[in-house]
């Protein structure tokens, strides 16, 4: 609030993230920062004076991009704020597949006192591959390289990182023990291990996944780990969150759940708020926020005729 007070805003709160209360705390604000509420097309044309949507994640597949080109409004994320709390949770993932931990607590736990039950990896042994080689998956390279014997990489943009082999996503499907998503949720990327692709996975490997659940086809990742082609999954975003009671997928004795909680620690917790309402503060000030999605309209600097952002906080950390 301080942050974006000297910039020259007013902040006011909605009590929720329901688009009705984000209408009413966002009237004629020219700022709507949010955690992870809907933006669609909708909630823009009863919000006509928003001139930037700031998010409060590296993901922005909550807003609808194409309406917010077509008002000409910015679109900005806090890309850099949680990348070691993501690779580090991606990391603590897969060495708890690769050693059965997931399998092994519920043994014991159940009264059985028996480590052979379970296939457990030697790390020198394993290939590990990432998909998507952006800050997050660079840096999880980094923490996983010392530990295996081989990291294989994928990204259709990123073709170099040092000490990764790069390899087309069906190479790498077909030769990875543990393969590890770092993408964003977008049209090209939704449903990227549809069937046929979870039908190339090596027999026996696992899936980590700190991204987002819409990179994975769930019913296919079942019915894998019930025919056994896939060994274990280790999952921090779900199709529903919270998922509903019983839900298969969170009950299988070969699947790690958490809850959506990979980004989490007091200073990401900070460095999200701050990021946010500095990209805000910046646009108002300078005319261009720090970290941007979308382009919009150019503007004056330190020259909006309403300086009255919404802030969402009903979602937020």
């Amino acid at each position: 609030m301080e942050l974006l007070e000297q910039a020259g805003f007013t902040v006011r709160f909605a009590r929720t993230s329901a688009p009705a209360d984000i209408v009413t705390a966002a009237e004629d604000a020219d700022a709507l920062l949010l955690g992870y509420a809907k933006v669609d097309r909708s909630l823009l044309d009863a919000l006509p004076a928003v001139r930037i949507v700031a998010t409060q994640s590296v993901g922005y597949d909550m807003v609808d991009l194409d309406a917010c080109r077509e008002r000409g409004i910015w679109v900005t994320n806090v890309p850099g704020a949680a990348t070691e709390e993501v690779a580090s949770h991606a990391l603590a993932m897969t060495l708890a597949l690769l050693r059965g931990l997931p399998q092994l607590d519920r043994d014991v736990r159940a009264g059985v006192w028996d480590g052979t039950r379970h296939e457990l990896r030697r790390l020198s042994e394993v290939t590990v591959g990432v998909v998507g080689l952006g800050r997050i998956g660079r840096r999880y390279a980094d923490y996983v390289r010392p530990l295996v014997g081989r990291v294989v990489g994928h990204d259709p943009v990123v073709t170099t990182v040092h000490g990764v082999e790069s390899l087309e996503l069906d190479e790498l499907l077909a030769c990875s023990d543990v393969v590890s998503l770092h993408l964003p949720l977008t049209d090209a990327t939704r449903g990227l291990l549809d069937s046929r692709r979870l039908g190339l996975m090596r027999k026996g490997a696992s899936i980590v996944n700190v991204s987002r659940a819409g990179l994975v086809d769930h019913r296919g990742l079942l019915q894998c780990l019930e025919e056994g082609r896939v060994s274990g999954a280790a999952l921090d975003v779900l199709p529903q969150e919270p998922p509903e009671p019983n839900d298969p997928l969170v009950e299988h004795p070969r699947v790690l759940v958490t809850p959506h909680a990979a980004y989490l620690s007091a200073a990401s917790s900070l460095d999200y708020v701050l990021e946010q309402a500095r990209n805000v503060a910046e646009w108002r000030v300078q005319g261009r926020p720090i970290s941007v999605v979308l382009e919009g309209h150019p503007t004056v600097p330190g020259r909006h005729s309403r300086p009255q952002p919404a802030l969402d906080r009903a979602k937020t950390v």
